[in-house]
């Protein structure tokens, strides 16, 4: 063990991976028939929502803080409070982006360890209860 800390970002491919993660959660929430709620509460052209998630997930995994360099705190909750989230949608967002994993992320503790916060923070962001 040299005892050399890495990020996340690091461990898991750092740009390239980030970028193929990111990429991929976002086919999938087009193509995947039961991600169709999450989706129709993004816009039709999904390449911004794909550049800022690549950005907070750069960041986030302990890359360089791009997003927060752009706009600021992320303020996720409040960011995303325009878009009716509830349980249907936060497991499509969920479901989507577990999928991405699996599919750029060849580590399975890797994906163990980002998975947690991941789940933490979908169930953060949703904002109704009931089903509608």
């Amino acid at each position: 063990m040299s005892g050399e800390t890495i990020t996340l970002y690091e461990a898991i491919g750092g740009d390239e991976t980030v970028k193929a993660l990111t990429r991929r959660f976002y086919q999938l929430m087009d193509e995947l028939p039961e991600a169709a709620r999450c989706r129709a509460i993004h816009p039709a052209d999904l390449s911004n929502s794909e550049a800022k998630l690549y950005d907070y997930l750069t960041g986030y995994l302990g890359g360089p803080p791009v997003y927060v360099e752009k706009y600021g705190h992320p303020r996720l909750r409040a960011r995303h409070f325009v878009a009716p989230i509830g349980a249907a949608e936060r497991d499509e967002w969920l479901l989507c982006f577990s999928r991405a994993m699996e599919e750029t992320i060849s580590n399975p503790k890797l994906r163990e360890i980002i998975w947690a916060p991941i789940e933490r923070l979908a169930f953060h962001m949703q904002n109704r209860e009931e089903e509608q």
